[in-house]
């Protein structure tokens, strides 16, 4: 076998602004690199999940939003300063304090599926991820996510016809309900063949350890 092949599908269920998920992804990526090293390739897709679900579409004033979740926005510094600090730890930059709007992410999960259908979803959610926590996007706004969407490789044209219209949506409304069907509750989490594994951004070497031993059952399942 072509040992550059993938043997299997990784499935990630995640949410344009959760900040685990950015971090998730940077571990994923080690985790896949020490996994290529035991000749174990895998491919990657990205799967919805709306934190806020019940966000208007036009979102809401982030500092507002969160005083109404957490409390205070005291309480919500807080929270801020420490996913900065993990993030820098596997070498992300946020800038929380330059998010001024929490946006409603069914586009952005519109988007993500589109580049899926493209073969460019590592970059087009690498982007969204990179613009929402390091450059204060507000990914909301459809002229925002075309720019990002564009710098990750998705056709700036066919992302804005897209987005006008309501392509997608069901598809994604649906695909979030069945990680909810499927006892997801938080995001990220990961799946290997359709088998959810564990959720959260574990440390490369946990998911390195997850995957293998998956892969293994499922091979001797298959023999």
């Amino acid at each position: 076998m072509d040992q550059a092949k993938p043997v299997a599908r990784i499935d990630v269920i995640s949410d344009a602004i959760c900040p685990w998920c950015y971090i998730g992804k940077r571990q994923l990526e080690r985790a896949l690199v020490m996994l290529a090293e035991q000749k174990l390739h895998f491919a990657v897709a990205w799967h919805p999940f709306q934190l806020n679900p019940d966000m208007p579409r036009e979102g809401a004033d982030r500092a507002q939003y969160r005083i109404a979740k957490f409390g205070s926005l005291e309480k919500s510094r807080q929270l801020d300063e420490r996913i900065t600090e993990t993030a820098a730890t596997v070498g992300l930059d946020f800038h929380l304090d330059r998010l001024t709007r929490t946006p409603n992410t069914l586009d952005a999960h519109r988007v993500i599926r589109l580049a899926g259908q493209h073969g460019v979803q590592d970059g087009v959610v690498e982007a969204l991820f990179e613009g929402y926590f390091c450059e204060g996007a507000d990914i909301g706004q459809r002229d925002v996510l075309v720019g990002l969407a564009s710098r990750g490789g998705l056709p700036a044209a066919e992302t804005a016809a897209m987005l006008d219209g309501e392509a997608g949506l069901r598809e994604v409304v649906a695909g979030d309900q069945m990680a909810r069907n499927a006892g997801i509750s938080g995001v990220p989490s990961f799946a290997l063949e359709g088998h959810v594994l564990f959720s959260g951004a574990v440390p490369a070497e946990e998911m390195v350890k997850a995957f293998r031993h998956a892969w293994d059952i499922l091979k001797t399942r298959a023999a």
